[in-house]
């Protein structure tokens, strides 16, 4: 192997060019340069693949004892390690970010998810320049890089179709290509997808047989093979992370019917057969023990007889959901074996970014969308009875209940969000490499953590960590690469101090032990009695003989936990943990939470062809009276469409024309449409429309009288009877004369929203100061300006 001729540790690499003879003439015999070499890694590098499904538990698939058929994950493992020992951070984006910088997630700025981001260094979302990505390292080593899927760690003000794009993964990211979405979640039938920085739409409908994990899998492919053909020997960097198996859970039915009949006996009697066959398959020891279910999980035997088919179909959805998202995965791998590529390309699948998902309610949900907006209650077991052929489908937003996350996080207590017991956790991971690992279908359980893969990625690459890049020192990565144990699964760890905290809830692993409290539960969104942080109860667990945490010793070892209790808090110190912070609502707000945001003042002016904006790059006119107005042209064959529109199917509003006729429609979750109508056609010629809406107040998701105007004149009034007090949608958008994704009125669709006028302007002010019904066009930028 010849000497890398490259100082790797500064990035980019600076050009050096070689001193020599320089001629007059290019004629002149002795002339003469070297090659012009392009940029490589050393020699040996690998290709490098990480697959990151989304929201699924130690116990959901088969690879790891669960109902969950994955096939793929089962054929990689046997070409390569299981660990039973990985963890990860309990919430996806801040796993997202530790994995993509080898960094814990608070020193990413990542205590939480984007939407909840603060002005504390560790919770605001922010990725300090010190601590380069990954991707960007590689490919400023001369790798091909690309993300396909989701991308969480876009800081909400930054989300909009401007920018600035420093955390979009093809901006300040590193990766060369990007196809996917920005958010925490996506529609799969009907995603809002971003080719690098620019808003595109699927390629094709629901109707032809559009899902998302596939269309992420076909780009995947295509750029593998293309990347393969063009640049044989330039090894690649692909990051897999599809939406799947977040909600909603939405599957073709041919592959939830797999499961039918197969959870009648509830999440009780699948914990304790995951248990049996984890046992079987030796991916937990032989003397682990199958931890109780707590009181805040309701047993099987007391939910309702008659929401039991609806418990049901919601997990046959979601396994069928897992073992559609394997396929995908197994095709991608079946792209990279058929170039002949498989046994020099280091694969991590990491089955989940945290535990199993408990956000969707004791009894599972329709539209997850109410409960984050503290309306579950609207979906009545006869309502969910109703949609139970629904589920997984293009009509459906659909959650499965607390105790079947309970269930897919078999043998461990708790779920996503509990960051202090392994059930939120501990993730199932495979790692295969033919040409780096010599033992095939082998386990390994030394500790390790998400952080871990990074340094590991480097180190199989021969690539240094760089300490200056784009001309900022940076920090050390923090965690430790996990080569150490390919070859020799007895090593002892070197990854044996790590802590753990989301929303309060914390933890701390040291040499075998873990002290862990639990402070607030996920699923309970308003009304839960939280401690104060001193008054929270801690718990002591020895993992070297009991991996489930089934057995707490704080009662015999009181001073081993007050030394634990405080090696937390200096390493919550050392990685910016502090301030703790537990709020919920308060944290969704700009405001109250500290963060910038997009929008400033009490009004925002919006242009025709805006779109793709999300939630948090428009004026937010939730629990609150609020105006929109518009100026329009009508053409004398009269006009229809989309003024402007936000949201979907599943929560929004739209103010549209219908043969002429304003309208003003407020979709509650799906479930309840308001629309009122102007009396008479906008004639032809340019006017202003305008819909009032005057909140009841008096708390939260109030509803309101609508009128709406036009030139001034009141045409139209009726009444909203509720409203959406905290959401709208997790990846619908705003839109101006057309409306993207799904619609939110009945009676057009996102194919006949085109607005076949013309838009001038559209004004949306909050208040209810403004009694002008009409906005003189010559004082409109005045008051815009005046407002913000």
């Amino acid at each position: 192997m010849k000497p890398d001729r490259h100082a790797r540790a500064l990035l980019p690499i600076p050009d050096r060019p070689a001193p020599g003879l320089t001629t007059y003439d290019a004629r002149d015999p002795d002339t003469a340069y070297p090659p012009i070499e392009p940029l490589m890694p050393p020699e040996g590098a690998p290709n490098v693949l990480i697959v990151l499904i989304d929201d699924a538990g130690f116990g959901a698939t088969s690879a790891f004892g669960g109902p969950c058929a994955t096939p793929n994950a089962e054929r990689l493992a046997a070409g390569g390690l299981k660990y039973n020992r990985f963890h990860t951070t309990a919430l996806c984006a801040p796993t997202r970010q530790a994995l993509l910088t080898g960094r814990n997630h608070h020193s990413v700025g990542m205590g939480s998810v984007t939407e909840t981001a603060t002005s504390a260094p560790g919770n605001s979302s922010v990725r300090p320049n010190t601590k380069a990505p990954l991707a960007m390292t590689l490919k400023l080593n001369g790798y091909s890089t690309a993300q396909f899927g989701k991308c969480h760690e876009v800081p909400v003000w930054q989300s909009s179709p401007m920018g600035p794009f420093d955390a979009w993964p093809s901006g300040g990211g590193g990766f060369e290509t990007f196809y996917g979405f920005i958010g925490g979640e996506s529609n799969q039938w009907d995603p809002a997808l971003y080719d690098g920085t620019t808003a595109v739409e699927p390629p094709a409908t629901p109707e032809e047989g559009y899902h998302l994990t596939e269309d992420l899998a076909d780009h995947a492919i295509s750029w593998i093979r293309s990347q393969k053909a063009l640049m044989p020997d330039k090894p690649f960097f692909v990051y897999f992370a599809p939406g799947a198996t977040h909600a909603p859970h939405h599957v073709p039915k041919e592959w939830a019917d797999k499961y039918k009949g197969q959870f009648s006996d509830g999440w009780d009697a699948q914990r304790e057969r995951t248990f049996a066959r984890q046992k079987e398959l030796g991916v937990i020891p032989a003397d682990a023990e199958l931890t109780a279910r707590h009181a805040e999980i309701p047993a099987w035997d007391d939910m309702p007889a008659a929401l039991k088919p609806v418990l049901e179909r919601e997990m046959e959805v979601y396994a069928g959901f897992m073992e559609h998202t394997d396929f995908h995965v197994g095709r991608v791998l079946d792209a990279i074996e058929d170039l002949g590529i498989l046994d020099d390309t280091l694969i991590y699948y990491i089955i989940g970014d945290n535990g199993a998902s408990a956000e969707g309610t004791l009894n599972g949900a329709f539209n997850e969308m109410a409960n984050f907006n503290g309306m579950a209650g609207l979906e009545t077991p006869e309502f969910m009875a109703s949609k139970m052929d629904e589920f997984g489908g293009p009509t459906s937003y659909n959650h499965y209940a607390v105790g079947w996350a309970w269930a897919m996080d078999t043998p461990f207590q708790w779920t996503k969000q509990v960051a202090s017991h392994w059930g939120g956790t501990r993730n199932g991971t495979i790692v295969h490499w033919p040409n780096g690992i010599e033992e095939k279908g082998g386990q390994r359980s030394q500790f390790t953590h998400v952080i871990d893969v990074a340094p590991t990625v480097l180190e199989a690459a021969g690539l240094p960590e760089p300490t200056v890049v784009n001309g900022v020192q940076q920090s050390p990565m923090e965690g430790t690469s996990m080569v150490y144990t390919f070859d020799e699964p007895a090593a002892p760890e070197r990854h044996d101090l790590q802590y753990f905290e989301m929303f309060g809830n914390r933890g701390l692993y040291y040499k075998g032990w873990s002290a862990v409290t639990k402070h607030r539960t996920p699923w309970i969104m308003t009304g839960e009695k939280i401690p104060a942080f001193d008054d929270d109860n801690w718990e002591l667990y020895d993992g070297s003989n009991d991996f489930s945490q089934a057995h707490n010793l704080v009662a015999d070892h009181p001073e081993l936990l007050a030394t634990y209790q405080r090696l937390w808090l200096i390493e919550a110190t050392k990685y910016n943990v502090l301030p703790l912070d537990d709020r919920g609502a308060e944290r969704f707000s700009p405001d109250t939470a500290g963060r910038p945001t997009l929008v400033h003042g009490n009004t925002q002016l919006l242009f025709a062809g805006m779109g793709r904006l999300s939630e948090n790059s428009v004026i937010s006119i939730k629990n609150k009276s609020f105006s929109i107005t518009a100026e329009i042209v009508v053409p004398e064959s009269g006009v229809d469409g989309v003024i402007v529109a936000q949201g979907g199917r599943f929560g929004g509003w739209s103010f549209y024309v219908k043969q002429g006729i304003p309208k003003f429609a407020y979709n509650v979750l799906g479930i309840q449409e308001f629309v009122i109508e102007g009396a008479q056609p906008v004639p032809a010629g340019t006017h202003q429309v305008r819909t009032e809406f005057a909140y009841d107040g008096g708390g939260l998701g109030k509803g309101g009288d609508v009128t709406i105007y036009c030139d001034g004149d009141a045409i139209g009034s009726g009444r909203v009877e509720a409203t959406q007090a905290m959401i709208f949608s997790a990846d619908e958008t705003t839109d101006v004369g057309y409306e993207s994704g799904t619609a939110v009125a009945a009676d057009y669709t996102p194919q006949t929203s085109r607005f076949t006028g013309k838009i001038n302007w559209v004004q949306i002010d909050i208040g209810d100061d403004d009694n002008d019904h009409y906005i003189d066009p010559e004082e409109r930028f005045r008051i815009t300006m005046a407002r913000q």
